[in-house]
């Protein structure tokens, strides 16, 4: 009774055919707009309701026009695909794969033309050929390549791509002399179904969450959404088309193809694309071997930008006549090859695998392959990423894989062809064991929650690690040392003067004097250090034996406690020797130190290696690390902002942004790096952006440089 309520209720006003019309019209120039030209005119709510109310002019008339987006889906299961003979044969390409064969192939074209010969240069996409058929305009078939004399009936399924117009239009906007003048009696178009590759990976990730297959690639997932069986099913896949030849053409009155459309490849392109077929836009017209060579150039370079896969560039004689006088061997065209790009997936065999250390601590296995020439080069190790992608692909050791590596990317195995398996003895497949500490160190290994991404916890102490941790240490906003900068500590780690930070305290003017540095010079490649920077250095390394602790909690390294963490934590323990026997509960009492940065501060101070380096700095290089005053000590006399979030934003001209943080942290201001309800005040410099926007939609108090300025002198800080 509700549906039949429903659909009385929905009945449209305007029931004229006149009006339906003038909907199926509208929506079909809407969706040409959305799919084909990717200039979506009006939104989606306003489709949805023209949509709607065709619907319901549909439930409540006799009109079911062919052309109306309807009929789009809606056609029975079919239990099998009828076979279908091509009126025309739907033949392939020869391959050809370096510039040697590209010459032979002008070369031969050269012979049929009395100059340089006209090509027609089109993108390979990589998808699926079909041959659809317009009777008067209306779409009546279509069909796979199948062997090129006989497919399969897939006119259902092709019905459901949106792109595909199911009624041939002469569009008002292509004015060119290539455009149709009228609509073909018949028209065998031929193209490419195609995934785009948002589309597929959009879908993919629909896929897993439903706890489905993924596809193995767009191309796979092309070629089997065309072949459904339910054509609600192809419905449902994000498909596109673009048409790359005709195959046969005849007028309203009769006329043959020759008589009615252009007479070069590229113009028929064109007169297609007139009729509301899309055609890829990067298609051209281009002259000789340089022009050949220019485009496929031109489509590498491009390839990896790309919103849907290609395996190389089409290369077709532009004119019609010369085409026709060269003709078709039993397989292909004479006047046609397809340049292919070097393949983007090769099987090979994984030999072992391995486990590199980064900067930062992460972990990542990597897989050592038996060499293999893939995307234009030979390929012998590839990343796993981590142990979650090893037990996703269930790889062993032996394995036969997919390696899959477009354009610039970095080579990755996409599955493992566990049907090889069968083919191998059992004893030479090894399961593969994730390391428990660091393979560099020997550190306990650290996951915090639900991350996927393992860490060396020796921070101090892996040799992996140690620039980036030298680097920190010395930086100005933790120990300052000065001049102590990337290129010298380069030097150092490479010439084995220092490991770790503690080595810092050892070093001497002499061993500094005699440091090979890699020289900016084009003249000079290298140089030493010589005596008067070396004396400098050895000053400033000396003096940054004296600083407050927060400092050096900072400069520890320690994952997720960065400067006002730091300060955070040296204001509730007044040694580090206090913060190093802390627990995790002790910890996340403290105000903005939650459960993870408690995990890793503990798990730091736990590792050995780290203990010793501590120890280290203060025995052998005699650290003199001064407490901070405490949370239990301070009041709103001496910290008026006590436990007040501010946050900095824009450009400051008169003080640099670390000079202000630290201003704001002697008052007992703590400072975010981004504004929420629990923000006390915004200081706003020149060109603040969405910090200072989002400050004034929650009516948080907003500072300019000057009234910060006057704050400042309020509590007899003058900068």
């Amino acid at each position: 009774m509700s549906d039949l309520l429903d659909l009385i209720e929905n009945v449209p006003e305007d029931l004229s055919y006149e009006h339906y019309r003038e909907l199926v019209e509208l929506l079909n120039r809407y969706a040409r707009a959305y799919y084909v030209d990717d200039n979506p005119i009006v939104p989606d709510s306003e489709y949805d309701r023209l949509y709607r109310e065709l619907e319901g002019i549909e439930r409540n008339t006799e009109f079911k026009d062919a052309d109306a987006p309807t009929r789009r889906i809606g056609d029975a299961i079919l239990n099998s695909f009828a076979t279908v003979t091509h009126g025309v044969p739907l033949m392939s390409l020869g391959d050809i794969f370096n510039d040697e064969e590209l010459q032979a192939f002008n070369k031969r074209m050269l012979e049929s033309t009395v100059s340089a010969p006209e090509y027609c240069a089109e993108p390979k996409l990589d998808g699926l050929a079909v041959s659809i058929i317009y009777e008067n305009g209306i779409l009546v078939r279509a069909a796979t390549r199948g062997d090129g004399t006989t497919g399969e009936d897939i006119t259902a399924n092709i019905k459901t791509i949106k792109a595909i117009p199911l009624k041939l239009a002469l569009l008002a906007n292509e004015d060119n002399e290539y455009a149709a003048k009228e609509i073909p009696q018949y028209l065998d178009v031929r193209g490419e179904v195609f995934m785009p590759r948002d589309g597929f990976h959009k879908w993919n990730e629909e896929a897993k969450k439903k706890g489905q297959k993924p596809f193995a690639n767009p191309r796979n997932a092309a070629a089997g959404s065309l072949r459904q069986q339910d054509p609600r099913i192809t419905a449902s896949r994000p498909l596109t088309f673009n048409a790359y030849y005709v195959g046969d053409c005849r007028g309203a009155h009769g006329e043959g193809m020759d008589e009615i459309m252009p007479s070069t490849q590229y113009g028929r392109l064109q007169f297609v694309k007139s009729l509301g077929l899309p055609v890829n836009p990067l298609v051209r017209v281009t002259n000789g071997l340089e022009g050949l060579r220019d485009f496929y150039e031109f489509m590498g370079q491009k390839r990896p930008s790309l919103n849907y896969d290609i395996d190389g560039v089409v290369l077709k004689l532009n004119n019609i006549a010369l085409q026709e006088e060269l003709g078709f061997t039993a397989k292909a065209p004479r006047w046609a090859i397809a340049y292919k790009f070097p393949p983007e997936e090769e099987m090979t065999e994984v030999l072992n695998v391995d486990y590199q250390v980064g900067r930062t601590g992460v972990i990542t296995p990597v897989a050592r392959l038996k060499p293999v020439y893939v995307g234009g080069t030979t390929i012998s190790n590839c990343t796993l990423h981590n142990e979650e992608e090893i037990k996703r692909l269930g790889l062993k050791i032996g394995d036969t894989v997919i390696i899959r590596r477009a354009g610039d990317v970095i080579p990755q195995i996409t599955r493992v062809v566990v049907e090889k398996r069968e083919d191998k003895d059992p004893a030479t497949l090894k399961d593969v064991v994730f390391p428990t500490t660091c393979p560099v160190c020997g550190s306990a290994l650290e996951r915090v929650g639900d991350e996927v991404a393992a860490r060396c916890t020796g921070g101090l102490v892996c040799a992996a690690q140690q620039r980036q941790a030298i680097e920190h240490f010395a930086e100005r906003t933790a120990m300052d040392i000065d001049g102590l900068g990337e290129r010298i500590v380069e030097a150092l780690v490479d010439q084995n003067l220092v490991k770790n930070i503690a080595d810092l305290y050892t070093l001497t003017v002499e061993q500094l004097e005699k440091l090979i540095i890699d020289s900016n010079s084009k003249e000079e490649r290298t140089r030493l250090l010589g005596k008067t920077t070396a004396q400098k250095l050895i000053d400033n390394i000396a003096k940054s034996r004296q600083r407050p602790l927060n400092r050096l909690i900072y400069a520890l390294g320690i994952r997720d406690v960065g400067s006002t963490t730091a300060n955070v934590l040296a204001t509730n323990f007044k040694t580090l020797a206090d913060l190093m026997q802390a627990t995790k509960e002790q910890l996340t009492t403290i105000n903005t130190i939650g459960e993870v940065a408690a995990t890793h501060i503990t798990d730091f101070f736990a590792e050995p290696h780290n203990q010793e380096i501590i120890a280290r700095l203060f025995a052998e290089a005699k650290l003199e690390i001064s407490a901070c005053e405490q949370v239990s000590e301070m009041s709103l006399d001496t910290k008026p902002y006590l436990n007040k979030t501010f946050v900095l934003t824009g450009t400051l001209s008169h003080l640099k942004r670390d000079q202000a943080k630290q201003l704001l942290e002697s008052l007992g201001a703590k400072v975010a790096g981004s504004v929420s309800k629990k923000t006390f005040a915004v200081v706003a410099g020149a060109e603040a952006g969405s910090k200072l926007t989002k400050a004034q939609e929650l009516g948080i108090t907003v500072y300019t440089e000057e009234e910060f300025l006057e704050l400042l002198k309020k509590h007899n800080i003058t900068v």
